[in-house]
């Protein structure tokens, strides 16, 4: 049987997303101790997941024999009481990734255009292509999206402009001035996706309510993966207009987050004390890998998320020599950055270690 011929063509073209290699699959290859490996190249959190999220989805795998909430009320609400909007301007994915797929549904057909910047998290284009939709990107300027290229991109195609702020793979973010103003000059037709994904990092989140209050064609994405430490979880949520929420809900599944999840999620939101002490550990890791960097003389783009790109030459080379010593980077080759890497910020000593090793990779 060759499948290929009976599949959806477009679907032979589709791009793969590549994620970053897990420590057992390593540990394995490599004939390593997977309690040895430290993996740095995923953004996830080095401090663990939130104790109250932990206790919460415990609790809830008592009652694993029933189907969870199907539209996720409690979260929702607690969502709504946290952000100071309306139940129904929230939308809950499996991850925000999810939510992503979820605007490809309801908005994108072949011949449609999607404004983004060029590196961005990748998914934006990996979603744009599965509904043959055409990916129109914009070259970073300064590390950092540059919005009024960004505008004058849009044309009469254009349906949706993805904009990640703190960026991925780069760290770098533009501030609320600029993403409220560039909100509000997006045409009628363009829904505007503002990713903010690592943005309870930030000291000093930018906030985008206004926008949406005022009744702009504009959603915000969350992810309880990152500061949270929910990853393994996939749960995360948009806020936008009621309307567009709704029009998402259409085309969601009936159970997409589980009920082990949507406990932990609303725990973790309550877990002020964790996400704090993880904002503030991130700091002082980045400024540690910062140093470190500069007493290597490597250059780095300086970040205000949970990662660190360093510029190390050949990054598919200096990857495989760290992988070989237990260490777990990002090669951002797929995102024209064939010289660099990108590494999660650690705990200090995971920090400490891969700084430890950098020269002999380098090597």
């Amino acid at each position: 049987m060759n499948y290929q011929s009976l599949a959806n063509p477009s679907v032979l073209t589709q791009p793969v997303y590549e994620p970053g290699k897990p420590i057992e699959y390593v540990a394995r290859e490599l004939g390593l101790d997977a309690e040895e490996i430290i993996k740095l190249a995923s953004n996830e959190n080095p401090f663990g997941p939130s104790p109250l999220a932990v206790a919460a989805a415990k609790r809830a795998l008592d009652r694993g024999q029933l189907y969870p909430d199907g539209g996720c009320f409690e979260l929702r609400q607690k969502l709504a009481a946290v952000h100071g909007l309306a139940l129904d301007q929230f939308v809950v994915g499996n991850g925000s990734n999810e939510i992503i797929e979820l605007l490809g549904h309801v908005f994108l057909r072949p011949g449609d255009e999607v404004v983004m910047a060029a590196p961005a998290f990748v998914v934006y284009k990996l979603v744009t292509l599965l509904f043959g939709a055409k990916a129109i990107e914009v070259p970073l300027r300064d590390w950092r999206h540059d919005l009024p290229r960004m505008a004058a991109a849009i044309t009469p195609r254009t349906k949706l402009v993805c904009v990640c702020s703190p960026n991925n793979p780069t760290g770098t973010a533009n501030t609320e001035a600029e993403l409220l103003a560039f909100a509000q000059s997006l045409p009628n037709h363009v829904v505007g996706v503002f990713d903010e994904a690592y943005a309870d990092f930030l000291e000093a989140p930018p906030d985008l309510r206004p926008v949406i209050r005022a009744g702009r064609n504009v959603i915000c994405l969350r992810t309880f993966s990152k500061i949270h430490g929910l990853a393994s979880l996939r749960v995360g949520f948009g806020y936008a207009a009621a309307e567009l929420c709704a029009l998402l809900n259409r085309v969601r599944q009936p159970f997409n987050v589980n009920a082990i999840a949507q406990a932990a999620a609303l725990a973790a939101l309550d877990d002020r004390e964790f996400t704090a002490k993880c904002a503030t550990g991130n700091r002082a890791g980045l400024e540690q890998l910062m140093a470190g960097c500069r007493e290597l003389h490597l250059e780095t783009v300086p970040s205000v998320a949970n990662f660190l790109l360093i510029k190390v030459g050949d990054g598919a080379r200096v990857f495989d020599a760290l992988q070989r010593r237990g260490i777990i980077v990002r090669p951002v080759k797929s995102y024209d950055l064939p010289e660099w890497i990108r590494v999660t910020v650690g705990t200090r000593e995971q920090n400490r270690r891969l700084l430890e090793n950098l020269p002999a990779a380098l090597r």
